[in-house]
């Protein structure tokens, strides 16, 4: 029996999705190892919040919803967006934030001081495990670094890995600078910052940083004696 051949729109459609593939890979794989991880110092500051309403508890197992001009501080982090809803665990001790907005914001410098952004239509934000979760158009911008655009993109402050998804037929965009080889230093831009919310008497509130339990004191036993 003789083989048939693919015809050209079966080819065509077979090496774009090949090359889809490819593309989000490659993607990931190069800007992954290119940050650094965020300052891990940020998640024992105390959290800080203001907006223009807010219907807050500080009691376990409960949610703060804060709404209008939404701004969250912790350290070198700021979350800004239209509505926050900020979640206690039996602990009190902030698990999660969820913002929406135009865009949701959420921004950190990281070990080195260099600013990392991120920017979606909703931000999911596990203060737990510093992963943050953003869809709808996202962008994340690592300055001096490069940039990531997807439908879904996940960035680890741990490990800064970042991994990304699209709807449909969309691609997963990563931009990677180049290294600087000449002897003149190159002034890196920083993204644009978010604003911030005006001061005409916003509802402002401060949630406790997460508690560290300390090591245990060493002890050094003597040596006996033969």
């Amino acid at each position: 029996m003789q083989a048939t051949v693919p015809s050209r729109r079966v080819r065509a459609r077979n090496a774009s999705r090949d090359a889809i593939g490819m593309a989000c890979v490659a993607a990931l794989l190069a800007l992954a190892p290119l940050a650094a991880s965020a300052k891990k110092s940020d998640r024992q500051q105390v959290m800080n919040y203001a907006a223009r309403h807010t219907d807050a508890y500080n009691a376990p197992n409960t949610v703060t919803t804060l709404t209008g001009n939404v701004r969250i501080t912790q350290g070198t982090m700021l979350v800004t967006g239209d509505v926050a809803k900020i979640y206690l665990d039996g602990d009190q001790q902030v698990s999660r934030v969820v913002v929406t907005g135009k865009p949701a914001h959420i921004q950190e410098l990281d070990e080195n001081n260099n600013l990392m952004t991120g920017d979606g239509t909703m931000l999911d934000y596990d203060n737990t495990n510093s992963i943050a979760v953003l869809t709808g158009n996202a962008v994340v911008n690592q300055q001096c670094r490069g940039e990531f655009h997807g439908d879904k993109l996940t960035y680890n402050q741990d490990t800064s890995q970042i991994t990304g998804d699209t709807a449909g037929d969309g691609l997963v965009h990563g931009v990677i600078l180049p290294k600087n080889t000449t002897a003149t230093p190159v002034v890196c831009a920083r993204p644009p910052t978010a604003q911030p919310v005006p001061d005409n008497e916003p509802v402002a509130g401060r949630l406790p940083a997460k508690a560290v339990t300390p090591a245990p004191a060493k002890t050094d036993t003597p040596a006996k004696g033969h």
